[in-house]
């Protein structure tokens, strides 16, 4: 019968435990001479709060992440912050109302924030690995909109870098050293397929920012930490051709962006896809990777965008369908949104969630709903009955 050995005790360990663990601190938190209350003396007043974070934060959730603390020094109130910054509305599209410092927070407070990722992307998190398409192929249409109708279309996707905090907790040594290793991926971007250049914020005049759309940082931007040291460190890369645009250390790391003013999502995913995989290439091989956990899928500094990162957005011509009553119950069904754009008649149609499914299927929801708002503008325009062309839920 097998017995059990009794641990294997060491004098000297014995006599130094108390030394060395007055030197080492076991938790990262007693490394802070924070000046806080209680947990219940802490925690927020959340009555008005409409965001996801508000709907799901409990006394009893904020007392276990109470004392915790990363090894880059985020604390739980560093990821809460935006939404008690921006509490939100009542009506409209609820927002995360949370950011991560770095990666590690998406794994020491994963009881908040894998509740906060379900209910905003209506999907479960389990066990297996997110799945992922970068075959762009695979799309079905996406060439062919009513250009009547189909302005312009814009697909876009984040990446976090590892070993580095995210922007709203790094450091101007962090930010700057991300920026050395753009410029040294773009550079080979350069080299072996789309030549472009490298823009930093501050040598850009005014009318260069005005040309790339680039506005001030928000007042919440900078009240939770992202536009610190503005704009040092930050960048926009161009390629000539004008396909891609990759903006460094702004909201995120790297962001990825195509814009089509024919409105061809599949060409815009299929230049996503290409650039984006060179990339992840060229960043593994500087020993830097995308940040990738493998029930989250790529992770980056909100939640709203964990999974894929990716947005595909196509601005619309609508006048009849704003109005109608059945809207949010196609929207809904569709698993898409539609926003206000600057222009009265435009409206902004794009995917919600970023997780739970791949990124042609993203797509491809996106690129359906769009024909079936267009077929239903038309029919409204005559007058016609929509109710038929409503579907299921997808």
């Amino acid at each position: 019968m097998w017995k059990v050995k009794p641990p294997v005790v060491f004098p000297k360990e014995t006599r130094y435990r108390p030394i060395l663990e007055s030197l080492v601190p076991p938790d990262p938190m007693s490394q802070f001479n924070l000046r806080r209350g209680s947990p219940e003396e802490e925690f927020p007043n959340l009555c008005r709060n409409s965001t996801w974070m508000g709907r799901i934060l409990t006394p009893a959730m904020y007392r276990r992440q109470f004392d915790r603390c990363t090894d880059s020094g985020v604390i739980f109130d560093d990821v809460i912050r935006p939404g008690l910054e921006e509490p939100g509305e009542s009506s409209g599209p609820v927002s995360v109302g949370c950011v991560a410092g770095d990666a590690q927070s998406y794994i020491l407070f994963c009881d908040f924030f894998d509740r906060v990722i379900e209910a905003y992307h209506q999907h479960k998190i389990t066990s297996q690995t997110p799945e992922s398409d970068f075959n762009y192929d695979n799309l079905k249409g996406g060439d062919d909109f009513d250009r009547s109708y189909a302005v312009r279309c814009e697909v876009s996707v984040v990446r976090g870098v590892e070993d580095f905090s995210f922007p709203t907790h790094c450091s101007r040594g962090e930010r700057r050293q991300l920026l050395t290793l753009a410029r040294r991926a773009l550079q080979r971007l350069e080299e072996e397929e789309l030549p472009g250049r490298l823009l930093l914020l501050e040598e850009m005049n005014q009318e260069q920012q005005r040309e790339l759309n680039l506005n001030a940082p928000s007042s919440s931007q900078l009240r939770i930490g992202i536009a610190r040291d503005w704009p040092d460190a930050r960048a926009i890369w161009v390629s000539k051709d004008g396909s891609l645009v990759v903006w460094v250390n702004m909201e995120d790391h790297l962001r990825l962006v195509s814009t089509r003013e024919d409105a061809n999502i599949a060409e815009a995913l299929k230049c996503i896809c290409i650039n984006l995989q060179k990339l992840e290439v060229y960043y593994r091989e500087l020993r830097h990777p995308f940040i990738w956990k493998q029930q989250l899928g790529w992770v980056t500094s909100s939640p709203a965008d964990v999974g894929t990162g990716l947005r595909v957005s196509v601005h619309l011509k609508l006048q009849h369908l704003p109005k109608h009553r059945r809207l949010e119950d196609v929207l809904q069904r569709l698993r898409i949104r539609i926003d206000k754009s600057e222009s009265s008649a435009l409206y902004l149609v794009s995917n919600v969630a970023t997780f739970g499914l791949s990124e042609v299927v993203l797509t491809q929801l996106v690129v359906d709903g769009v024909k079936l708002l267009i077929a239903m503008e038309k029919r409204l325009e005559v007058n016609r009955d929509v109710d038929e062309l409503v579907p299921t839920q997808k």
